[in-house]
């Protein structure tokens, strides 16, 4: 059952993704030219799981990551919680499909996926909720299926009053590896490898450092 705290959550999350989308895609539609190491990871990602079945980009914002994977041969489609933000991936990238939903409780088949990206798109989720994120992730890949995550490394809980130029009103949480690696491992998920690297310059992000992980779900494809 999903609580009062964690639909007023999605509602504000919604609602300032949906205020934020134009200047969210001016800004980070091309971020990945000037991100080396995260172009090798989604190459290895998709190297991993090509001709397997279909990709699901999770907190897609306006789809700059199924951009890349659609671009280096993946089978992949978005989902975001924010319907302005589907709307600019849409546009965008009209021959990839985008559709609207909640990470919390997917409207998505079980073991219907061969892998899910999620750069990011756990960044407002509180800690209690993951565990829930991270068991519907389960739950849609197929066995053998393979999850890349990526987050900002830390302690924190960031607020923001404004975020490119727009009122904010959504906490940004930090996570350490280590505390993500048991929620994926409760959801039943092998934790491969988990890459750590120091922020890019200034111009290009947040000064925060990243971790990504690379979790898959124990089986064979079939």
């Amino acid at each position: 059952m999903i609580s009062r705290t964690s639909e007023n959550t999605t509602q504000l999350v919604r609602e300032n993704y949906d205020r934020l989308a134009p200047a969210y895609a001016r800004r980070f539609l091309n971020e990945l030219q000037s991100k080396p190491l995260d172009r090798e990871l989604l190459n290895r990602f998709a190297a991993s799981i090509r001709g397997r079945g279909h990709v699901c980009e999770m907190g897609c914002g306006p789809g700059q990551i199924a951009r890349y994977l659609k671009d280096v041969g993946t089978t992949v489609f978005g989902l975001d919680l924010s319907p302005g933000m589907i709307e600019q991936a849409r546009q965008l990238s009209p021959d990839i499909p985008f559709q609207v939903g909640d990470m919390m409780a997917l409207e998505l088949g079980d073991e219907s996926l061969a892998g899910i990206v999620g750069f990011y798109a756990i960044v407002n989720i509180p800690h209690n909720s993951l565990p829930s994120v991270f068991r519907e992730m389960a739950r849609v890949l197929q066995p053998g299926g393979l999850l890349l995550l990526a987050f900002h490394i830390g302690d924190e809980i960031v607020h923001p009053d404004e975020i490119l130029d727009q009122p904010n009103s959504m906490d940004w949480f930090f996570f350490q590896p280590g505390e993500i690696r048991r929620y994926l491992e409760a959801a039943a998920l092998f934790v491969e490898e988990t890459v750590v690297r120091e922020p890019y310059a200034p111009e290009v992000e947040h000064q925060s450092r990243r971790a990504y992980i690379f979790a898959r779900k124990p089986g064979t494809a079939t």
